[in-house]
């Protein structure tokens, strides 16, 4: 099934999400100050939003996934499973967790729970879009891309059901 480009109001275009991501990385690199870092990305979403990141980060990195699941079409079901592990010890280990959309929070708490059981030496959280509208979580964010409404969006790693993780902007669909 192709995907109609023409349906799709650009909300963050490329440019943006450039500019803010080197503001991300820049921090990033002086809030580790040097230290090496695994950078934890929450697939499938975060894989761009994560590619496009550590290449702005000036530290000694590792690129780490995990895999979970809470979705079903457009709305969440609440339940959160992991699809896919952890593959390396994180004990002792600064570990950034990146995260393409931060909606309910739900599943960065169930994360951020299950991750601070292995004990890293700090875990902090980076997200490329915040939705604090619907939050009800937990834990913070520390490092934020863009703030975005309720709305459901895709594009540039975000997904309707597999389809529209390659546009290279943050949209909406319009019928």
């Amino acid at each position: 099934m192709a995907t109609k480009r023409s349906n799709i109001h650009v909300m963050i275009d490329q440019q943006k999400i450039a500019h803010r991501i080197k503001q991300l990385g820049e921090q990033i690199t002086r809030d580790y100050n040097g230290e090496p870092l695994i950078v934890l990305g929450v697939l499938k979403g975060a894989f761009v939003f994560m590619a496009d990141l550590i290449r702005t980060i000036d530290l000694p990195l590792t690129c780490e996934f995990v895999g979970v699941s809470s979705y079903s079409g457009t709305q969440s079901t609440g339940n959160v499973r992991i699809t896919h592990d952890l593959t390396v010890d994180i004990q002792d280990k600064h570990v950034l967790l990146v995260e393409d959309i931060i909606d309910s929070g739900r599943t960065i708490d169930y994360l951020v729970d299950v991750l601070k059981a292995s004990r890293p030496k700090s875990l902090k959280i980076c997200t490329f879009l915040d939705k604090p509208e619907a939050h009800d979580m937990r834990h913070k964010v520390d490092y934020n891309g863009f703030v975005v409404s309720k709305e459901f969006v895709v594009g540039y790693g975000l997904d309707l059901d597999g389809l529209y993780r390659g546009l290279p902007y943050l949209g909406q669909i319009r019928d």
